[in-house]
């Protein structure tokens, strides 16, 4: 989430539907998905095609499987019935009691406590609602009915257990969240029992009133509830609110104007929730609740430009400093004003060394060009900096800022000597490849591609459509790193490549096509067969950087499919006379640092003519080169289909060989049948 890049993508077949969330086995480190109810599969980051990965079909429908830390995955039936992984598995076609009858399941949660993984779930059957409690190492199962709330009903459950106790929250109708609990020492299976809540919450201040869609716990004395905010006589809006229970007030809340699902996620002090089209993830802290603390009026706070709870920094686009959320009581907002105007009053008196980062790139924003580049050089410098890698990323922002404010600033070589020295992500410096595509500075991109670890596809596209576009004679003014092109590509004056006859692979790649019906031009300086590199060295080393950066098919297709057709035959070109140029060693491999893999070039050519095969057929200058790699793979494809008929007889002389004891000096005359 933090580098904003798929690392993993697979999908069912057309007209199958994945019927419950997807979980990880923390034990072997493989995701669990169920399909149409009851298809079982599992596999691990490596796997591509699920297709082809373990496949159990169950008999019964499965509601929920939930992955616990120490007792590996629970499978939850639609029936009630509780299985765990390694039971089911034994036996996919196992029979499945049917526990609930006709009542629905409507929610459900696991929790270890201690060696004893214990599921809950809730059901609801004609307006009632019951609540069952799962001991699986016991086998034991306790049924509760909920008390009836009138003129309401549950929307929402969670629950948290501590002591052999489950506390279960209710989130109802009517605005308000109670709570039940369940002792785990009750062993009463055969009757049901009525479950007695009792009101923890009212979800209302100062007039407004928060419907709740989903809600989680923090902690003891607080939880977070995601809902609608209805004032009268104002519009609605939905919110993100954190309530203190024990003293009924509401901490803090956000509103959140591009609307969300309706989901709340809270992972390891981190809110998880869908705001418009994106994720947010929003750390939060729970202090130790107090009277002053709930009502504002805490005055020994450690860091007073950070909220006590929630740095709602993510959803605004100020980075620098952290202010206090707009959405909160009264108390709070006087205490933030109050806090900000001390915080301004004594950043004048701090000396340059004690200022965070962010204060000083404030401190710095009007500064001229000359002091901002010194004292960011000073600050990148220390190396005891702590949280260097982020502080960097916000000198970069900085600089970018400036350059976005000022287009004819522009500081190439600092950007090039922080990129190139530091271990940085695309992540941490969003903006820095888009002004180097607007300034058109290759070697920039080059180094970035070679470097970021997480560049998006549509940026790598965006990279690749500059480099093919730039002429030759722009790119030999410009300097380059051809590291990765030097030990392959040899350049006379006259900028042609001089032609080796070296071939190690066994075969040579014209007379191949000959023996097979094939006939090649003998021009000079034709380019589509491969002889002489279509680019010239400057160009091909940025290609390379490209082939280098990592990528999901799926999210680069698209991308791809809008390169402009001449481009993609020259870019189809350059990869050909790789794959051949790979082809004449013995070890399928391209000398010099950084140099493209087989498998690199082989990824891009399918990706290329995936995305520009009808293109590619209808275009006239297309056509000798698709014919002549056809060709060219055929020959391949035979020459090593030869091999695999030897490599028995290759195997049987490798292991006669280990079993003689050669002298000094031997000379064996070995008949191949």
């Amino acid at each position: 989430v933090s580098d904003q890049k798929p690392l993993g993508c697979w999908s069912v077949k057309h007209g199958q539907i994945i019927t419950c969330p997807v979980v990880c086995n923390f034990e072997t480190h493989e995701y669990i998905a169920v399909h149409d109810d009851k298809v079982l599969r599992i596999w691990k980051n490596k796997d591509i095609n699920l297709d082809k990965v373990f496949k159990a079909t169950l008999s019964a429908d499965v509601y929920r499987i939930h992955s616990l830390p120490n007792g590996g995955p629970v499978v939850l039936f639609k029936g009630g019935g509780v299985r765990t992984l390694d039971v089911l598995l034994e036996a996919p076609q196992q029979e499945i009691e049917n526990i609930i009858s006709d009542e629905v399941i409507k929610w459900s949660e696991a929790f270890m406590e201690g060696q004893q993984p214990v599921l809950i779930f809730a059901t609801e059957k004609d307006g009632d609602f019951f609540v069952y409690v799962q001991k699986l190492k016991m086998n034991s199962l306790c049924k509760y009915k909920l008390e009836q709330q009138e003129l309401s009903k549950p929307l929402s459950f969670t629950a948290y257990i501590k002591n052999q106790i489950i506390t279960l929250l209710c989130l109802y109708s009517n605005d308000s969240v109670y709570k039940a609990l369940i002792p785990l020492q009750q062993n009463s299976e055969d009757e049901e029992q009525i479950l007695s809540k009792s009101l923890l919450l009212n979800l209302s201040v100062s007039g407004s009133v928060l419907k709740g869609t989903s809600f989680a716990v923090l902690d003891k004395d607080h939880i977070a509830v995601l809902g609608i905010l209805a004032a009268s006589g104002e519009d609605s809006k939905e919110c993100l609110t954190i309530w203190n229970t024990k003293f009924q007030t509401l901490q803090t809340s956000k509103e959140l104007p591009l609307g969300t699902s309706g989901q709340l996620w809270c992972y390891e002090e981190k809110f998880f929730f869908t705001h418009g089209k994106v994720l947010t993830v929003i750390m939060y802290k729970c202090e130790t609740s107090s009277l002053a603390a709930a009502v504002g009026k805490l005055k020994d706070r450690q860091t007073p430009d950070v909220s006590s709870f929630v740095n709602w920094n993510t959803l605004g686009d100020e980075e620098l400093l952290v202010s206090f959320p707009s959405q909160q009581s009264a108390a709070l907002k006087s205490e933030s004003k109050m806090t900000l105007r001390s915080k301004r009053n004594t950043v004048a008196k701090v000396q340059p060394d004690t200022l965070s980062v962010g204060q000083l790139l404030l401190n710095l924003k009007d500064a001229s060009t000359t002091v901002l580049e010194e004292e960011l050089r000073q600050l990148i410098s220390k190396a005891q900096m702590p949280d260097l890698q982020a502080n960097i990323g916000c000198v970069i922002t900085a600089l970018i800022n400036r350059c976005k404010t000022n287009p004819k600033y522009y500081p190439r070589n600092f950007l090039l000597h922080i990129v190139q020295t530091r271990d940085l992500s695309y992540s941490l410096c969003p903006d820095l490849m888009a002004v180097a595509l607007e300034k058109e500075d290759v070697h920039l991109l080059q180094i970035c591609l070679q470097k970021f670890p997480d560049i998006p596809e549509e940026i790598t596209y965006a990279c690749l459509k500059v480099f093919l576009s730039i002429s030759e004679s722009c790119l030999q003014r410009i300097d380059v790193n051809l590291e990765s092109v030097i030990c392959y590509i040899d350049i006379e004056f006259n900028d042609k490549e001089v032609k080796t006859e070296i071939v190690e692979n066994g075969f040579n790649a014209e007379l191949e096509q000959d023996i097979w019906d094939t006939k090649i031009a003998k021009e000079t300086h034709r380019t589509a067969d491969g002889e002489f590199c279509p680019v010239g060295p400057q160009k091909a080393a940025l290609l390379n950087a490209v082939l280098h950066s990592a990528y999901s098919e799926t999210f680069l297709l698209p991308h791809l499919k809008n390169l402009p057709a001449q481009q993609a035959v020259l870019f189809l070109r350059y990869l050909y006379y790789l794959y051949v140029k790979c082809s004449e060693k013995i070890n399928t491999t391209l000398p010099g640092i950084q140099s493209p893999t087989i498998s690199q070039i082989m990824d891009w050519m399918c990706l290329l003519l995936d995305a520009h095969f009808t293109v590619m057929v209808m275009l006239p200058e297309a056509k000798g080169l698709l014919s002549n790699l056809h060709k060219f793979v055929r020959a391949q494809v035979r020459f090593y289909s030869e091999l695999n008929k030897i490599e028995g007889s290759l195997l049987e002389l490798q292991r006669l060989n280990h079993q003689k004891d050669f002298q000094t000096y031997s000379i064996e005359v070995l008949e191949l049948i």
